[in-house]
Formats: C-alpha cells, structure tokens, sequence
C-alpha cells in the first residue's frame, strides 16, 4: 500500500476519525458564547478526548 504513505492517506484517516470522536462525544459545535469560554471548553474537550484515548491504547511491557 505504498500510495497510503505517499499520499498521507494514514495521517489524514487518523484526523478524521479523531473529529468524529470530538462530535460524537462533544457535539458538533461549541455551546459557550463568549470566546474566552469558548476556549475553555475545548481545552475540556481535548482532555477528555485524550483522557479516553489513553484509556483504551494498550500498555506494553517487555517480558524477557
């Protein structure tokens, strides 16, 4: 799959389904009105999205 790497196909797929999780976790738009609680609340979301991230990326351990 050498166009994959080529045309960034991997990395552009990995965006998209993280914005997926945003709206399906988050919602589509932001609720604050003010800018400033506007940012706020992505600054939770981001948390949020990498907190459950985190949670579901296996831990490895060398064993030998």
């Amino acid at each position: 799959m050498a166009w994959q790497k080529s045309s960034g196909y991997n990395q552009r797929s990995r965006a998209e389904t993280l914005m997926g999780r945003w709206k399906a976790v988050i919602g589509p738009k932001l609720k604050a009105r003010s800018f400033e609680n506007q940012k706020a609340e992505a600054k939770i979301g981001a948390r949020v999205l990498n907190r459950m991230t985190e949670l579901g990326r296996p831990n490895f351990q060398r064993t030998a």
